[in-house]
């Protein structure tokens, strides 16, 4: 039997630090012992079990085999909101918060008719749902394994406006017409070698890659979005940094409107809207 002092918190913490510093070390041990911060910082000698430390160290054998922590944990903040993910779904970034945004400033709490195209974990769309209430939000995914985690996040988050369809980009909508078209479409180029690195070597590949200059998607929403807009009503996308020009230019000759790139963040040019005008 081990010493107490092995069976600590504060000897837990101290083993997963070595291998993933101590924001990650926390958070891993949080899930483990399902607690909060407040307990690994006021209970140091707090005990751990032995089912909770092999929990604890099959999570962390995962993080050093490279899988991200947003999968491990099963969750990743996003708009101040905690989403469920898994892999079948991108891992909610910081920079999208930015389309979210853009689409609640051009909505104003009006009553919008929003189509969130390629929703993933359902980050973007539920968000929107969720702060503006008197929106509809249909949330699209060819991959059902992803809407299934979207329809979790809508339930929690905003199970009255929401709805999940299955399909490939426009095909699940018919004939209906939106106010507002938001997407954080596939845009990295399929030989692109970021795609072999970092949490993107364990995210979908067909939420990631889409042909040869990471345009194809991209070029497909632009192309067919207008059909499914009403007059007057707006197309948001996630680009790539390098890739705001290219948008702007089929934007352009799609003929559409108003249009503008915005900054993420960090300052560099990843969002694209435009508005439609028949």
């Amino acid at each position: 039997m081990n010493p107490p002092e092995l069976e600590s918190v504060a000897y837990w913490l101290a083993v997963a630090q070595q291998d993933c510093g101590r924001t990650e070390a926390r958070a891993l041990l949080r899930q483990a012992l399902g607690c909060g911060d407040s307990v690994l910082l006021a209970y140091p000698e707090r005990a751990v079990s032995a089912a909770q430390a092999s929990a604890l160290q099959a999570m962390l054998a995962a993080r050093r085999a490279g899988q991200p922590l947003a999968y491990i944990l099963g969750s990743r903040e996003f708009f101040s909101r905690e989403f469920v993910v898994g892999p079948a779904v991108l891992i909610p970034r910081p920079e999208t918060e930015g389309l979210v945004e853009w689409a609640l400033a051009l909505m104003a709490n009006r009553p919008w008719q929003v189509l969130d195209l390629g929703t993933g974990s359902g980050c973007v769309g539920v968000t929107i749902a969720a702060e503006c209430p008197l929106a509809q939000v249909t949330l699209v995914d060819s991959s059902s394994a992803a809407l299934a985690c979207a329809a979790q996040n809508a339930a929690r988050f905003a199970p009255l406006n929401t709805e999940c369809l299955v399909g490939d980009w426009f095909s699940a909508v018919g004939d209906r017409q939106f106010d507002c078209i938001v997407s954080n479409p596939p845009y990295i180029a399929d030989q692109d070698p970021h795609l072999q690195q970092g949490d993107l070597r364990f995210e979908p590949l067909t939420a990631l890659a889409s042909g040869a200059d990471g345009l194809t998607a991209l070029s497909q929403i632009i192309a067919a979005a207008p059909r499914y807009l009403r007059p007057g009503a707006y197309l948001l996308l996630e680009h790539g940094y390098d890739q705001a020009l290219a948008c702007a230019e089929l934007l352009h000759a799609a003929a559409w409107h108003e249009i503008q790139c915005r900054p993420d963040l960090a300052g560099l040019p990843r969002l694209t809207g435009a508005q439609w005008r028949a």
